[in-house]
Formats: structure tokens, C-alpha cells, sequence
């Protein structure tokens, strides 16, 4: 699995034009599910993200996580973060997973997620999605499972 994370002050999602979710601070996670991904790969994203310190402290050093700041998370299932641009001018789509797979780990991330306190809010599985962001420092990360952080 690849996730881009970026620490928000909000977010929200709209599709046609209706707004279907939204947070205040915290983090928007864009994530990309891997054709050879495994529910491992889902429950290790989810805690490593939720672990990340990356929110800055009172000497604004980043050294707290989503969790000590009772954050909110926005995760948006998005198959294009494996989009292969090496050859030609048209990514390649090759090693994203299948719409069922990539659905059934999108979801056990979330609910990953949630066992770990954090409030969750979500897109719309395979919709054209507004997605709009106030990016905080900016910090945005990316991280792959595949890479084993």
C-alpha cells in the first residue's frame, strides 16, 4: 500500500457538487492499494500513520502523533498513486489491485484506523471526488508498505 500524508488544519470531500465528509485538524491520507497487498499491509499502514509524529509540539517540534492531538483522519482511496509514467506518455495502471481487492483493503485501513480511537472520515470509493485541503506547514509524507517504512 502507498499513502501520501498530509497534516491538515481541514479537509473535506464533495461529490456532485454535495459535501460527503469533512474533518478539522489532522491528517488526509490519499491511498493507493498495491495488486500483491495483504490485510498485513493495511493493519501496518494504518498503525504507522497513526504513530507518525509529525504534529508539532509546544516548542513546535514535531514529536506528536494524530493520536496524542485527538486529530481527525480524511482517507481517500486513490488507485493513480501506482500510475507507472517510465514508458510513453499514458501512466500504466499494471500493479494497482483490482477495484474488489483495492475496496476491501481501503476498508480495513479505516477500520484499522478506528480500533485505534481516531475518527475517521472518508471518500467514495471509485467516485470523481472534490477534495479540498488546508495543508499545514507544509507537511506532506509518503510511505509505502512495500518499503517496509
Amino acid at each position: 500500500m502507498r499513502a501520501v500524508v498530509q497534516l491538515v488544519k481541514q479537509a473535506s470531500v464533495t461529490v456532485d457538487g454535495e459535501k460527503i465528509s469533512e474533518i478539522g485538524p489532522g491528517l488526509v491520507v490519499l491511498l493507493g492499494v498495491h495488486k500483491n497487498d495483504t490485510p498485513k499491509d493495511a493493519k501496518m499502514l494504518a498503525e504507522k500513520i497513526a504513530h507518525l509524529r509529525i504534529f508539532p509540539d509546544r516548542g513546535k517540534l514535531m514529536n506528536l502523533s494524530v493520536l496524542d492531538v485527538g486529530g481527525e483522519m480524511l482517507v481517500v482511496s486513490q488507485f493513480t498513486l501506482y500510475g507507472d509514467c517510465r514508458k510513453g506518455r499514458r501512466p500504466s495502471y499494471s500493479t494497482a489491485a483490482s477495484p474488489e481487492l483495492a475496496e476491501k483493503l481501503y476498508e480495513m485501513f479505516m477500520d484499522e484506523t478506528k480500533k485505534l480511537n481516531i475518527n475517521v472520515a472518508s471518500g467514495k470509493f471509485q467516485a470523481m471526488m472534490d477534495v479540498q485541503l488546508v495543508n499545514q506547514g507544509p507537511v506532506t509524507l509518503i510511505l509505502d508498505s512495500a518499503k517496509s517504512f
